[in-house]
């Protein structure tokens, strides 16, 4: 299967793996067993299975103690309850590591990780994966020290953009500006320490991230550009296709944490403003966060989230 994290011709290989599945599945039919589904899974065992790859702040990193911590921790305790509650058992997100983006993406495909959280929305992506509503929004941007950089496809001739090999940051900034010189980086914050010594005119990537990234580490001399994200994405929690019960527990955790956060709720708030709000590193209003969740919810349907006493 063509790795579903690249891509721009993604149709073409959409259309390669799909006919592929079905001829597969037209030699292995009388021999089809139902698989378990997550919540099945979950009434079993106790446990969601939640997909890490490596450190990203806001979303994850690694606390005092060894202990994980990050927003899409946080959301997956929501989900966890609100299984529990569907099911009247407790059950308990469980982290499981996995080294390479594109083998969680399969793990959670084939349905060995039953939620990889904080993962961006693409269509491609979808045809894949099932994913819930989202709870933040992004989109591929670049940090820069550089007036003369503002993210035009212009602007990025002969320039040296650090990229993470794979990623939607290298696919964007390919397609925008080809003569770029894309220098490939272990990781964004890899990619802001050369670009602090000078090794780079700019590093491309996820918004959110980058920010974060920057931030932390006292990096207040670069700018992310251009104002408009080259391009933006929804970012949520990716889950096995066909298993509609998971989705719809995911789905209203998410709703209900939207709308608390919105109503002002201090439970949702505290949560939210951790990772995202005035006090964090990423400091952004409360009312632009209320403002986007608000959208969100109107694509849906308002929780009605009981007072707080």
């Amino acid at each position: 299967m063509v790795s579903p994290w690249r891509s721009w011709d993604w149709q073409a290989a959409s259309r390669r793996w799909l006919l592929g599945a079905l001829a597969l599945g037209l030699v292995m039919a009388p021999a089809t067993v139902l698989a378990e589904t997550s919540i099945e899974r979950a009434a079993r065992t106790g446990e969601l299975s939640l997909g890490v790859h490596g450190d990203i702040p806001p979303y994850v990193s690694t606390g005092a103690g060894g202990a994980q911590e990050g927003y899409m921790i946080d959301v997956s305790g929501l989900i966890a309850a609100e299984v529990s509650d569907y099911l009247g058992r407790p059950v308990k997100a469980v982290t499981e590591a996995v080294d390479d983006p594109d083998a969680l993406f399969r793990r959670v495909h084939d349905g060995g990780v039953d939620l990889m959280c904080g993962a961006q929305f693409t269509w491609e992506r979808e045809m894949f994966v099932d994913f819930s509503i989202p709870f933040a929004l992004s989109g591929i941007r670049l940090l820069t020290g550089s007036p003369a950089l503002d993210g035009t496809p212009d602007s990025l001739r002969g320039k040296r953009i650090g990229v993470v090999a794979g990623s939607l940051g290298e696919a964007t900034i390919k397609a925008l500006q080809p003569s770029a010189r894309l220098v490939v980086q272990p990781s964004l914050s890899g990619g802001i320490e050369a670009l602090r010594a000078g090794r780079l005119d700019a590093v491309a990537g996820d918004s959110v991230l980058l920010a974060e990234a920057a931030l932390s580490r006292g990096y207040s001399k670069a700018a992310l550009v251009p104002a408009m994200a080259l391009n933006r994405y929804a970012v949520g929690c990716a889950m096995p296709e066909n298993n509609s019960t998971l989705r719809n527990l995911v789905n209203l955790a998410i709703a209900k944490m939207l709308q608390g956060y919105v109503d002002g709720v201090p439970r949702y708030r505290e949560l939210v403003n951790r990772w995202l709000g005035p006090s964090s590193t990423m400091g952004l209003p409360e009312e632009v966060i209320a403002l986007y969740f608000e959208g969100v919810l109107l694509n849906h349907e308002r929780i009605a989230v009981p007072a707080q006493p």
